[in-house]
Order: structure tokens, then C-alpha cells, then sequence
């Protein structure tokens, strides 16, 4: 083979999709192609060229725009433009400009047509868009991260309550007919039922609770002490979310609802028979923890669950999940643990967590971000107990993994340790007056939620912040000029953005170049809409609903959310198995080719959401 031929053979094998072809078929290959060069600036593809082509960028950059100008795409070496062989199928013409100069080889499209044909796995590349060429990249890496059998992530409850009688009674019968019911079903839950609705339900704990030990007659009716305006679940809700959602809330039971009918009741027994193994059930230890020694032994094994998870083919938002209810419930016992010491508050408070706990976002031992809302009517001695309770919790989620703050973001700052009326005027003058530092702490104090609020001042303050956001426009600018700031590195292919010198030389920050952007964006849908949501994937799905972004917009970045987050988890997994403490500084060689080219489309979506965000709000104005 001609040496310039074998060149070119070379750098398409370098290239999915053309890796996937056969040797002998890479080999006869760059016979079929021709080689064009395009000045800076002008149009791309060409106008009425001889015959249709795919154009594969060998050097250079392209920016291809929607009928309507807008920005959609950038190219750069070793990225395809398929345009006019795929225009029927795209349904949207494209127009592109080159910005460098650029040489191009010219595939004829009935040539792509015949490979096509004739290799399945060539075609998909085509045959599919970005969102579903990401969408199997995650399927792929999430596959190949699968260690163990049947688990958590894999069964519906569905599969935990059929064939299950569902035992009931109406709310008019007894207490004492409760209880026998329960003994002769050998159940420690029973439904409490008005004909097919869901009127209550009644537990072991609550015969103990609310009726023997309030010496309360058991002939009263039942519906005296049933739990009534119950959490229920979906009946193809997966039994790791189920396990999640009854951590979060604390419950030990959740009835199963199919269509809206109740068709059983879902235990923490059953769950634990299912899979005693698992090591999110640690929770239950730290419930029962007795003191700070002991919190720190089972928050030691934080890292073995985002390990196990991962093995098992978590997706990010199951990982963050499972990691965050954990930290959560360390956090409330440490906070039980300084009442017990320090005695009941003086007034009300709620403990606010940010950052990515409050997202439900974690990965292991994360810094710790967090501050005290205090109720009004606090006086200024009251101080010096909520000092305390902070220096407590602070010093406890240190020892326990959850470094302090580099920033000092903590309720042992009293800067964040104040009542109310103090945390309106902090972010009215944060929206009212968008300096660079009210930005910061807006993108901090912005993905906050109470882990302790019995009052329910959170919600109090959330809807105050949340009206002066929709209310002022200029802010939402400033918001997504601060977002842009942490840009993808798009076309790090043909020149890798990476971190030069240092202990991280030569890799990339797969947080703040890849994850964090997403995030930025989905906080700036959230507010612009006034939508209540923390967690990154929650909002996305609102924003879609809302409008801030379209559905398409929104799936694509869920989807870019969950694969840059896959490879970050599987980097840090395979850290914290050698031993070592899991960073997010990632190195390009790691990747195979294939996952190289899915994390451009992730990037590649990022930068189109980005940039459509940017001339909406003109953010260059504020920057």
C-alpha cells in the first residue's frame, strides 16, 4: 500500500466508527476517498458538489448552525459530517462555516451506504443520534461494570408482593380485631382500608405505641391509630430506589400500589432477606449507634458501598442517592447525639446541607457543606447552644470522613449560623446586588436542603428565594454567565485540554470540565422557572416541563450527566480498591477509543446547551 494511503488507513482505524470495520475492509478504504482542502470561512459542507459525501475532518475546526443561526455543534479532527448522505433522515439541514483551515476526506455516499449494508455495527453509528449513541455508551459501561448476580438495581417490588394476600380491615373495626388479624396472618402491618381506597395503615409499633403504652381501650376503632396520608410506591419501582426512598423517610414499610390499587405491603425485611449482604444496610447500625467511635467504625465503609454499587452497575443518580441517604442519616444521629448532650434547643432550628449531599449527588466522604437556620425569635444567649450543637456536628462529620470545609462553609461559621429573617437579607442582597462573591455563595446556598426542620422553615425560605429569582432577570444573566465559566473541553480530541504539571499532570478534572457544567445548567433552569428541585436530574425533568429547555435538550443532558458520571465513578472505584483516595482527575489513556468518542457527544451536548443558554440571556454582557 501507498505510504500516503496507509496513513490515511492508520487515522481512520484511530476513528469510531470506522475502528469497527474489518481489516481487509480498512485496508482498500482510503482508495474510496477523496482529499479536499477548505480555506477558513467559508461554507461547509460545499455547495453542489459533484456528488454527495460524508466529510471526515483530518484537521481543523467547523461549526455547524440550525436554520435559525443557532450554534449546534463544533468539529475538529476525526469527526464526521454526514450531512448530506443523511439529509432525509436527519429531517434538518444544517449550515457550517469552517473557522481554521481545514483538510477533509470525502467518502461518496453511496459508498457509506454499502458499508452500511454490510456492517451492522458501522450502521448503528449512524442509524442512531447522539442521545441514543450516548444512551448505549452507558449501557456499555454500566454492563461492563457488573460484578454480581441478581440484585437491588435489577428487581422490581413488584416481585416482593405478588402472591401475597393483602390483609385489611375497614377503620371502623377494632383495635383488638387489628391485632388478631395480624397474629393469625403472621404479619406486623395491616391495611386499613375504606372499600378499595387507602385510607391508613397500622404496625407492630403502633399497637405498642399509640395503644398499650398510651393506655388507650382496644375496643376504640383502629383508625385511632393508624398512620393516615401515607408515602406508597409504584409497583415497577426498583427495589434499590424503594430501599433509598424508605432510608430517606425513615420508614420501615411502604404499601405497593399498581394502577392505584394497593396489591401489598413492602418491608425492610423483606429487602434485607432479598439481599442481607448489601452494605447500604448499614444505616440501620448508624441509627443505632451509640457514640461518635462507633459512627466513625461504620462510616469507614462508606467507600465499600460506592465500590459495591459501581460493581453492580449503579447508574451516577443511584450512587449519589445511596451515598447521600448515608451521610444523611450520620448527620442526624450526630445532631441527636449534641441534643442528648447539650439538652433540647432553646427554639426551632433546621440543619441545612448543601452542595452535592443536598443534590443527593455524594460520592464518598465528600467535604462537608452545611449551615443552621434558627427561628426568629431566637435571642442573642440562644447563640451559644447552637455553637455548640454546629462545633459538635462539624467536629463528628470530620472524624467520620466529611473533611471541613476549605471555605468554611459550616454552621460553625456564625456567618451561617443565623435565624431567618438574617437568611432572607443574605440572599436578597445576593440576587439584588450579583457581585462575584454573592455568585458563589449563590451556587453554594442555591443546592441547600434540611436534613432537621420540624418547624418547616426550609420551605419558608426556599419559596422566598425562589420568587426573587423569577422576578429578577438580570440575576438569571449573571447566574449563567458564573455557569459558563466551567466549560467542556470540546474537541479535546484533536488538542486535549489537560491539567500540565503537578501531581495531576497530564489528566483531565472529569468533575469540574464535565459534570459540574451540567449542573450549573440545571441550577439555572431550576431558578429562571422558579422550580423547587435540588437534585441535577430532578430539574432537568422540570425544566423540560416548564420549557426552559426542551425535552430533547433535557434527555441529552441526562444522558451526558449519567456516562461523564459513569466513567468518574468507575475511575474512583478502582482507587479506592487499590486502596487509594479516590480524586476525579482522569487520564484520556485510560479510555478506550469507543468511550473517547462517547465523552466528545457528551461534551459536544454540554457546549450546544451551553451556548444556547448564553444568547438567550446574552451572558457575555455580564461576564
Amino acid at each position: 500500500m501507498d505510504v500516503e494511503l496507509l496513513e490515511i488507513r492508520d487515522f481512520l482505524a484511530n476513528y469510531h466508527p470506522f475502528a469497527l470495520l474489518p481489516a481487509g475492509v480498512l485496508d482498500r478504504l482510503p482508495q474510496k476517498l477523496k482529499v479536499r482542502y477548505f480555506r477558513r470561512g467559508v461554507d461547509f459542507p460545499p455547495k453542489n458538489p459533484d456528488q454527495p459525501y460524508l466529510y471526515i475532518l483530518r484537521r481543523g475546526a467547523v461549526e455547524l448552525c440550525n436554520p435559525s443561526g443557532d450554534l449546534v455543534s463544533k468539529l475538529a479532527e476525526g469527526d464526521l459530517c454526514a450531512m448530506d448522505c443523511q439529509a432525509a433522515e436527519l429531517g434538518l439541514k444544517f449550515t457550517g462555516t469552517t473557522v481554521e483551515d481545514t483538510l477533509c476526506y470525502l467518502l461518496p455516499c453511496v459508498e457509506l451506504t454499502r458499508l452500511r449494508d454490510e456492517y451492522p455495527d458501522f450502521a448503528a453509528f449512524f442509524d442512531h443520534s447522539q442521545r441514543d449513541r450516548l444512551r448505549k455508551a452507558l449501557n456499555l459501561v454500566q454492563t461492563d461494570q457488573i460484578t454480581s448476580g441478581g440484585n437491588l438495581l435489577t428487581v422490581n417490588i413488584r416481585d416482593f408482593v405478588t402472591g401475597r394476600k393483602v390483609i385489611s380491615i375497614p377503620p371502623e373495626a377494632s383495635i383488638r380485631e387489628a391485632a388478631r388479624i395480624m397474629t393469625e396472618s403472621r404479619v406486623s402491618s395491616i391495611f386499613i382500608m375504606e372499600g378499595e381506597r387507602l385510607a391508613g395503615l397500622v404496625t407492630d409499633r403502633d399497637l405498642r405505641s399509640r395503644c398499650i403504652a398510651a393506655g388507650l381501650s382496644f375496643e376504640e376503632p383502629v383508625s385511632h391509630i393508624m398512620t393516615a396520608n401515607l408515602h406508597t410506591i409504584a409497583s415497577g419501582t426498583l427495589a434499590f430506589h424503594a430501599l433509598i426512598t424508605m432510608t430517606r423517610l425513615n420508614v420501615h414499610h411502604l404499601p405497593v400500589l399498581e394502577d392505584g390499587k394497593v396489591i401489598g405491603m413492602l418491608s425492610t425485611s423483606d429487602l434485607v432477606r432479598f439481599q442481607s449482604a448489601n452494605s447500604v444496610y448499614m444505616v440501620g447500625d448508624i441509627r443505632k449507634a451509640r457514640d461518635l467511635e462507633a459512627l466513625v467504625a461504620l462510616s469507614s465503609k462508606i467507600t465499600d458501598l460506592q465500590v459495591h454499587l459501581v460493581q453492580s452497575g449503579a447508574t451516577t443518580d443511584q450512587v449519589g442517592q445511596a451515598v447521600s441517604a448515608v451521610t444523611d442519616v450520620i448527620t442526624t444521629r450526630l445532631l441527636e447525639m449534641a441534643e442528648a448532650e447539650l439538652g433540647p434547643p432553646p427554639v426551632p432550628y433546621a440543619w441545612m446541607t448543601a452542595g452535592s449531599q443536598a443534590r443527593r449527588e455524594q460520592s464518598s466522604h465528600s467535604d462537608q457543606d452545611n449551615a443552621l437556620l434558627i427561628a426568629d425569635h431566637m435571642k442573642p444567649e440562644d447563640d451559644v447552644y447552637f455553637a455548640a450543637l454546629a462545633r459538635y456536628v462539624n467536629d463528628g462529620l470530620n472524624a467520620c470522613g466529611y473533611v471541613y470545609c476549605p471555605g468554611e462553609v459550616m454552621a460553625s461559621n456564625p456567618k451561617w449560623r443565623q435565624p431567618l429573617r438574617i437568611w432572607r437579607k443574605y440572599f436578597n442582597t445576593w440576587i439584588e446586588k450579583p457581585e462575584p462573591l454573592a455568585l458563589m455563595h449563590s451556587s453554594i446556598f442555591f443546592d441547600m436542603r434540611p436534613i432537621h426542620d420540624p418547624a418547616g422553615m426550609a420551605e419558608e425560605l426556599q419559596e422566598y428565594i425562589l420568587d426573587l429569582c423569577r422576578a429578577n432577570r438580570i440575576f438569571i444573566a449573571y447566574m449563567v454567565a458564573n455557569a459558563l465559566k466551567h466549560r467542556p473541553p470540546l474537541g479535546f480530541f484533536r488538542n486535549f485540554v489537560l491539567i500540565s504539571g503537578g501531581e495531576h499532570d497530564n489528566t483531565l478534572d472529569i468533575k469540574h470540565r464535565g459534570i459540574v457544567p451540567i449542573i450549573d445548567l440545571a441550577r439555572v433552569y431550576a431558578l429562571s422557572t422558579g422550580q423547587p428541585a435540588v437534585n441535577t436530574l430532578e430539574r432537568l425533568a422540570q425544566a423540560a416541563k416548564s420549557k426552559a429547555v426542551s425535552q430533547e435538550g433535557a434527555d441529552n443532558l441526562t444522558d451526558a450527566f449519567e456516562f461523564i458520571g459513569a466513567l468518574r465513578l468507575r475511575h474512583q472505584a478502582e482507587q479506592l480498591r487499590q486502596g487509594r483516595p479516590a480524586d476525579n482527575y482522569l487520564s484520556p489513556d485510560s479510555l478506550s477509543r469507543l468511550e473517547r468518542g462517547h465523552l466528545k457527544d457528551a461534551f459536544g451536548v454540554i457546549n450546544s446547551l451551553q451556548d444556547t443558554l448564553e444568547q438567550r440571556y446574552q451572558a457575555g454582557r455580564f461576564g
